[in-house]
């Protein structure tokens, strides 16, 4: 019978089939790119096209833009460490940022580019018929490699192969523009060429911007949308034992989400059932949400937004030990002594054996000898029964 597989063993071997698939896709972008680039600068160069010649270089900035996900991707899925005890996901989320970037100047270059042609007017050659060839197979190889891509970076959630793919896009956007600058240039409507190239490269510039924005965002922490937050605090107050919720905040990490969550409680319940009451909380959640990574959750007694918060001043256990010790005596040697620390004050409860001496540790006496305290609350003695 085969053993179990411990969920840390799992989360590796996870990493390590994430890693594979994102290192294959990108693989077969690159080289895809690499061989357009070539063909469409040396056709460009051929057959008079300067729109073309542009297309190949923009094939090789998705070549460059390749390597960077796939050294970003190697660091990103590497597991936790003593330094990164969160993971790398982080490193995805810059990686993502880079490659934004690289789109907004790749657009900005060619929006750039083609209006000073759309200014300047008059093209002297027009593109031979080659060059269409050249563009549909452009259009034909980058959009079966964005679906490839986007297909392989949903199922691995990742959010720079998802950003690589929608770069392929973009190339094919620029094929495009060729196609119809060629067709319009054959035509003698020169203009078209220019004008539909600046409106693609403004395409171009607005898809970078989208992901270079949302990295910025993730990178400074910004939490989960409003709706989101509403669902998590619904599931938290949902669950038996959970009085209310006074704070969530939320974080992502590449695809991966963070929570911490106070959690208000019956304050006579144990330290056990309340980890258990955040435990049951933990497990809504996750079936709400399946990217969540971690859920840190504060048990609380009372609800700290109503109220100021408990002073770090009251008497520590030890500290109350002492004090009645010093009034009464020294606690009978199996008596247990409960404190809660509510409302800046402090609550005592005292558990007794039958056979123990009573008399001094009443709560009548406990109260008249604590009462000047400005620290105490109030007290209950409870006696073992036979």
């Amino acid at each position: 019978m085969q053993e179990p597989i411990s969920p840390a063993q799992q989360h590796r071997e996870n990493l390590a089939g994430e890693m594979k698939a994102a290192s294959r896709v990108t693989i077969i972008g690159m080289i895809l790119d690499a061989v357009l680039g070539i063909i469409k600068v040396i056709g460009g160069a051929l057959f008079h096209s300067q729109a073309l010649l542009v297309d190949g270089i923009h094939s090789f900035t998705d070549v460059a833009s390749d390597l960077v996900v796939l050294g970003v991707m190697k660091v990103s899925r590497q597991e936790p460490d003593d330094d990164h005890p969160y993971g790398h996901q982080r490193i995805e989320t810059f990686g993502t940022l880079v490659l934004g970037s690289i789109l907004i100047a790749v657009g900005a270059a060619l929006a750039w580019e083609n209006t000073l042609r759309l200014i300047e007017g008059g093209v002297d050659t027009v593109p031979g018929w080659p060059v269409l060839v050249a563009a549909a197979a452009s259009v034909a190889g980058k959009e079966w490699i964005f679906r490839y891509t986007r297909h392989v970076g949903l199922k691995i959630r990742s959010d720079l192969i998802i950003a690589n793919a929608w770069h392929s896009r973009t190339d094919a956007f620029s094929s495009v523009v060729v196609l119809v600058s060629t067709a319009g240039a054959m035509l003698g409507m020169v203009w078209l060429d220019v004008f539909a190239a600046v409106v693609i490269a403004g395409i171009i510039i607005h898809i970078g911007w989208k992901f270079t924005w949302d990295s910025v965002k993730e990178l400074v922490d910004t939490g989960l949308s409003r709706e989101d937050t509403e669902m998590l605090k619904s599931i938290a107050r949902d669950t038996d034992g959970v009085r209310n919720v006074h704070e969530l905040r939320s974080r992502r990490m590449g695809h991966d989400i963070l929570l911490d969550i106070h959690l208000v409680v019956r304050p006579e319940i144990s330290v056990s059932e309340g980890h258990q009451i955040g435990m049951q909380v933990v497990s809504g959640m996750r079936d709400a949400l399946d990217n969540i990574r971690d859920i840190n959750f504060h048990i609380d007694a009372e609800n700290d937004e109503d109220q100021p918060l408990t002073s770090e001043r009251l008497p520590s256990r030890g500290d109350i030990r002492a004090i009645l010790a010093q009034h009464i005596g020294e606690l009978p040697h199996h008596s247990r002594l409960r404190l809660h620390y509510l409302k800046n004050k402090v609550h005592l409860e005292l558990f007794l054996d039958e056979h123990e001496e009573k008399t001094a540790f009443s709560s009548a006496n406990i109260k008249e000898q604590l009462r000047d305290y400005p620290w105490f609350g109030s007290v209950r003695v409870w006696v073992a029964g036979p």
